[in-house]
């Protein structure tokens, strides 16, 4: 009897999935863990695995192919089972850089003819067929000739989900400005002692997830008329990875140390950018914290990631007037600027107003976060 082997939802966003490269041929046989195809979800690429030992009697979906979560893409069995017939199409010939070219681009090698060696689809097809089922006829007006960019499944889903986010999501944003003298003062010394040194944004995400387990409401998610409230405080870090935008997950961050969530926020950053971080790495995460200040950018408005119930955007650390307590005179110190955006169904402006405040206090008493 044969096992269907279907298309899993590796995401907890996922809702269709790519094959990249089949990494077994029918006839092979495959051991419980060993790996079975190459898959690209909205997030990442990822190595599936077989659950269950067998010999491979049919792949139903080909390289480059997308097929929604629960589709049929391969057969399990014992050699010779019986194997229910269905016409397929033929599995296109191809490079395995156009078939990954293609599966980035959503092109379908099957309806390319192919200009290599006996109809081998070639990087430059599947090129010249994005372009011509994608980019509107040149027009020479105004503004010159266009150069039409496909966007990638991943960026093809950031820009899904953030159009119903702001088309869903009625949120406020609450502002606050952070006095960070001993912040900076407290990382110079912690970076003599400590490797990797952390960063600015490590105390943030301490200081934002110790103020999470202290306000159990932020740490929420909207779902069909229901608020609901999580065990674990998991703190997303935004990271710009290659053309996209990736955001992995700090588990447990109230928890963790500074040092620690410094090192676990290095190498997460490192895979996300190289490509090789898997999707339970860029799920679960109950809240997200945003810095734009290492490009200078001062104070911003970041959008929300349904169904969390907020995000926290961070701007750079710079000198700035402040009114010095209790001496009253002006003087130039280290400020942060914070941005909290809150869903308004799951957060009043005090509630969201309550949470700011604390991170900010902690930020300025900033030895309580190395407690």
């Amino acid at each position: 009897m044969a096992l269907e082997i279907v298309m899993p939802r590796l995401s907890d966003s996922m809702e269709e999935g790519t094959i990249v490269q089949w990494l077994v041929r029918p006839g092979d046989h495959v051991d419980e863990g060993q790996p079975l195809v190459e898959v690209e979800t909205d997030k990442a690429s990822v190595v599936y695995e077989a659950q269950t030992a067998g010999s491979v009697l049919e792949l139903r979906a080909s390289e480059g192919q997308s097929v929604p979560v629960g589709g049929l893409i391969a057969l399990l069995g014992e050699p010779g089972a019986a194997v229910e017939v269905r016409m397929r199409r033929p599995r296109p010939k191809a490079s395995p850089l156009a078939r990954r070219i293609a599966a980035e681009r959503g092109v379908d090698l099957s309806a390319i003819a192919g200009s290599g060696p006996s109809g081998r689809v070639t990087r430059a097809d599947v090129d010249a067929a994005a372009s011509s089922t994608s980019a509107p006829a040149a027009v020479n007006g105004a503004k010159g000739g266009a150069t039409v960019h496909p966007l990638t499944r991943s960026q093809q889903t950031i820009a899904r989900r953030m159009s119903e986010s702001r088309a869903t999501v009625p949120d406020i944003e609450l502002r606050a400005e952070v006095q960070a003298h001993e912040l900076a003062s407290l990382r110079e010394r912690v970076r003599e002692i400590t490797d990797p040194a952390p960063s600015l944004n490590d105390f943030i995400v301490k200081a934002s997830a110790l103020a999470l387990r202290a306000f159990p409401r932020v740490n929420a998610a909207y779902r069909d008329g229901a608020v609901e409230t999580f065990e674990r405080v998991n703190v997303g870090v935004a990271v710009a990875a290659k053309e996209t935008l990736l955001v992995p997950t700090i588990f447990d961050a109230d928890s963790q140390t500074v040092a620690e969530i410094a090192r676990v926020a290095r190498t997460l950053a490192a895979r996300a950018r190289d490509g090789s971080i898997t999707p339970a790495e860029l799920s679960g995460a109950t809240f997200t914290v945003s810095n734009l200040g290492m490009f200078g950018i001062d104070s911003f408005s970041a959008v929300i990631n349904p169904p969390q119930s907020a995000i926290l955007a961070v701007g750079a650390m710079r000198r700035r007037p402040v009114v010095d307590e209790p001496s009253g005179e002006i003087v130039a110190r280290p400020t942060l600027q914070l941005t909290l955006a809150c869903d308004h169904r799951v957060l009043l402006g005090a509630d969201g107003a309550r949470f700011l405040t604390y991170v900010r206090e902690l930020l300025e008493r900033p030895l309580s976060l190395l407690v």
